[in-house]
């Protein structure tokens, strides 16, 4: 059989993949690689960086350029077929992964050319990633051990990939059909126009609401039917738990236990106390105090104003609509009363200037302007659906930097929220030279009927974020898969060019760019502009305290795992809340349940990397609001220092080569509208 993940092209031949050659393929890779590396270290001179690394370094480029669209695919357009296969793989990739980490002549190789080798800046600390990585693989452990974390490992990557999908399935398996329209009273009209298409999608008469964020959040932003706010919010917090409408069904509750032991015996292994050391020691914070000490701190600085906040919101809904008791299924709605009441201004007033054809080219020109790159959509590019586009970069002498793939809109079968990854990284030898290539994923609602699909502002910024991740794996000058692009690049500083993106989202010499109403073409009106940077950090506070709380309780899950105990979930995020929260959520929220950042991805013990990363974006912009948004200097600045070097030196000596200083945590406070700060901790 012709497999086409065995054929090495420059793009993955999507429209010709199917599961029956998943693993079929990986076999035959991981087979090959195996030998590939007994034959490289089977020799009597001296291991260097070109009869070693570099090629185990191609090696690795060609497992990953296979599995990566199948990786992706299992994501954006998931069958059974495929997950049975996707999920037959994740136990051998493990195995490889931990054999080839606890490979001792391996890393004595490795050692070699490290020691013995006159290398260059990222030669150098792909090595040194390197030799931390074999430590953290347990190639020190003795045999027994060694064997014990291979197990861990593999178990822990069907575990994930099982919670994941138990999110998903839970999260398509509801819907609601309304039929009497009375019960969207409140609901805008593109919301009302959405669900509607959606029943006639599934053969139904009426409006179709889901948990997929472009009809839920709709519904809990505006629909005057409390009981229907409440309905659609218990079978969002309730997915994949022991509670809720599918109660039980998918539920993740036994999976968080054992993904939670396992993480602890497996760092125990390693000589680490926790699994949050474990996670540290591949970012730029220090000790798990520190990390626990910046987070209690912007919660000494942020509290305060956030208990201001919701009293201001309780003192609003009492006075115009009567004493309420406000649960968590109010919160959103009286909040966009209350902020339409103060600024004048809604999310869906600002849709119409936010059509698709106006945000994609105008997002192209910002970065044009920032970084002198010129973007170009491609043709005729086979993908895994017909909404995908596809766009080349090219920089100001004309060379092509990437090539990225755009897939924005919410379907069934495709995973929640919003992210970039990698299809193929940077690879220069002297045999290639291999663009790198990226995923762009969205979830925002499709064209509904004659109307082009209109985001809303939160979602323009949602893709600034991506398209920031898109440009750092992009736009790397360095030549080793290792430490190209992302690769290498310190978890608690990854979200710094995703988050410096959005701040452009704000600007009005920027908003000329990637806004137009899509019937007229007229910008924003200043008048509607002044509105809305007015109504910016309207409860910012309360949003802060919000990421604080998910942040702490993934640290401290993590860092105060007893396994005499389990997990204790539910009483550790109480404490949490205690701390931090200023809304208590009701008891059958199960929250950590469908928490795939943390129990499926990478942010495990390292959810704190969003603000840790803010506070170096928030410092970054403020050059730009020094020199000017669009300083070209500063534009270069950030691109050489930042987008250009990976992972290819220390992200914190990357910063401040492009500051010039050390990051402060004042332009954060300030972008985010915190003024009661309180006393440092």
């Amino acid at each position: 059989m012709n497999n086409p993940l065995l054929e090495l092209e420059r793009l993955p031949p999507f429209s010709r993949i199917e599961s029956a050659h998943v693993v079929s393929a990986m076999d035959r890779l991981l087979s090959d690689s195996k030998k590939r590396v007994e034959e490289l270290l089977d020799r009597d001179t001296p291991y260097t960086w070109n009869n070693l690394v570099e090629p185990l370094e191609s090696l690795e480029d060609r497992l990953n350029r296979a599995w990566s669209p199948v990786s992706h695919m299992n994501s954006v357009i998931n069958s059974e077929s495929l997950r049975e296969a996707y999920n037959e793989c994740l136990p051998k990739l493990s195995d490889y992964a931990t054999e080839m980490g606890q490979n001792e002549k391996l890393y004595q190789a490795y050692q070699s050319v490290a020691e013995e080798e006159i290398l260059d800046q990222a030669q150098r600390k792909l090595l040194e990633n390197a030799l931390l990585d074999f430590h953290l693989s347990g190639v020190d452990l003795p045999p027994a051990t060694k064997a014990r974390f291979k197990e861990i490992s593999k178990e822990l990557s069907s575990l994930t990939s099982r919670f994941e999908e138990n999110v998903l399935d839970a999260t398509h398996a509801w819907s609601k059909l309304i039929t009497d329209p009375a019960r969207l009273a409140g609901l805008p009209e593109s919301a009302r126009d959405l669900s509607r298409q959606t029943a006639e999608q599934r053969g139904e008469e009426g409006w179709m609401l889901t948990l997929e964020y472009p009809s839920y959040l709709p519904v809990m932003t505006y629909a005057d039917d409390r009981d229907l706010r409440r309905e659609l919010y218990e079978a969002f917090s309730t997915r994949a738990s022991d509670r809720g409408p599918h109660a039980g069904k998918w539920d993740n509750s036994a999976n968080i236990e054992r993904i939670l032991a396992l993480r602890h015996e497996l760092s125990g292994l390693l000589g680490f106390s926790n699994y949050a050391e474990r996670s540290l020691a591949k970012k730029m914070a220090g000790s798990c105090d520190q990390v626990v000490g910046f987070l209690e701190d912007l919660t000494l600085r942020t509290r305060h104003q956030a208990e201001q906040e919701l009293s201001e919101l309780k003192e609003y809904t009492g006075k115009r609509f009567g004493t309420i008791d406000l649960q968590a299924w109010d919160i959103g709605y009286y909040s966009e009363k209350m902020r339409q009441d103060r600024y004048d201004i809604t999310q869906e007033e600002l849709k119409p200037y936010f059509p698709e054809s106006r945000v994609i080219p105008g997002m192209f020109s910002v970065v044009q302007k920032l970084f002198g790159l010129r973007i170009i959509e491609i043709e005729g590019v086979d993908s895994w659906h017909p909404d995908v586009r596809f766009f080349e970069i090219r920089d100001r002498l004309g060379e092509v930097r990437g090539e990225f793939y755009l897939d924005l809109y919410a379907r069934p079968k495709k995973r929640g929220g919003a992210w970039m990854d990698t299809c193929v990284t940077r690879m220069v030898t002297d045999s290639c030279a291999q663009l790198p290539v990226a995923y762009l994923t969205c979830n925002f609602s499709p064209p509904v009927g004659k109307k082009p699909a209109l985001f809303t502002h939160d979602e323009v910024q949602t893709l600034f974020h991506e398209f920031g991740h898109g440009l750092h794996h992009l736009l790397t000058r360095v030549d080793y898969p290792g430490v190209a692009g992302i690769n290498g690049v310190a978890w608690d500083a990854v979200e710094l060019p995703s988050q410096f993106m959005e701040n452009w989202c704000w600007e009005q010499q920027a908003l000329t760019l990637i806004s137009g109403h899509y019937e007229t073409g007229k910008p924003i009106p200043d008048k509607l502009y002044r509105k809305m940077k007015a109504a910016k950090n309207f409860q910012s506070a309360m949003q802060m305290v919000r990421q604080l709380e998910f942040s702490l309780f993934d640290f401290h899950i993590h860092r105060e795992y007893d396994p005499s105990q389990g997990g204790r979930i539910h009483e550790i995020l109480s404490q949490v809340r205690d701390q931090v929260a200023v809304i208590k959520p009701p008891e059958f929220n199960r929250f950590p349940n469908s928490f795939s950042h943390i129990f499926a991805h990478g942010y495990a013990a390292g959810y704190y990397s969003y603000k840790w990363a803010e506070v170096l974006s928030a410092d970054a912009f403020s050059l730009f609001e020094e020199q000017g948004i669009f300083d070209s200097a500063s534009g270069d600045a950030f691109l050489c220092n930042i987008l250009e070097q990976g992972g290819s030196r220390d992200a914190a000596e990357l910063f401040s080569a492009f500051r010039g200083r050390a990051p402060s945590i004042d332009a954060l406070l300030r972008h985010s509208g915190i003024v009661n700060s309180g006393e440092a901790g």
